[in-house]
């Protein structure tokens, strides 16, 4: 009886000479490499997106704030900074105009804002324009 060998998956599998193919491991490095990739790309959008967010914040709280220092005094304006996630860092007054500056993170933003003062009558009242006070006036 004629025992027959079973075909071996042997690279050529040409004769006894032939080499066996060891290519199984090669997908192992592959797959690190991706994860690596994936977890440095996650990592940047993670980055980018909690600055995006801090600059947003900064924004509003800085147009708050100019608000706030403009109707009040710089207290106010603290304190509103506060209220939006923010922290003061610089008010500057000049005029009607006041400039604020707050910082969120690693971030800041500046707004400005204007002093306007308006006068609204009592309903029924008609208002003259000599009785409406002008800019540096002062306000009974």
């Amino acid at each position: 009886m004629l025992i027959s060998r079973p075909k071996s998956v042997l690279a050529g599998s040409r004769g006894p000479a032939a080499v066996p193919r060891r290519d199984g491991g090669q997908v192992v490095p592959l797959i690190a490499v991706l994860i690596v990739v994936m977890g440095a790309i996650a990592f940047g959008v993670v980055t980018v997106g909690g600055v995006l967010i801090d600059r947003a914040v900064a924004r509003s709280a800085a147009d708050a704030a100019a608000l706030a220092a403009a109707a009040g005094d710089d207290t106010d304006a603290a304190e509103v900074a506060r209220a939006n996630g923010a922290d003061l860092v610089r008010v500057v007054r000049g005029g009607d105009e006041v400039e604020v500056t707050v910082e969120v993170g690693r971030t800041q933003a500046r707004a400005r804002a204007r002093a306007v003062r308006t006068v609204v009558p009592p309903p029924g009242e008609v208002v003259t324009p000599s009785a409406v006070p002008r800019s540096g006036d002062a306000i009974p």
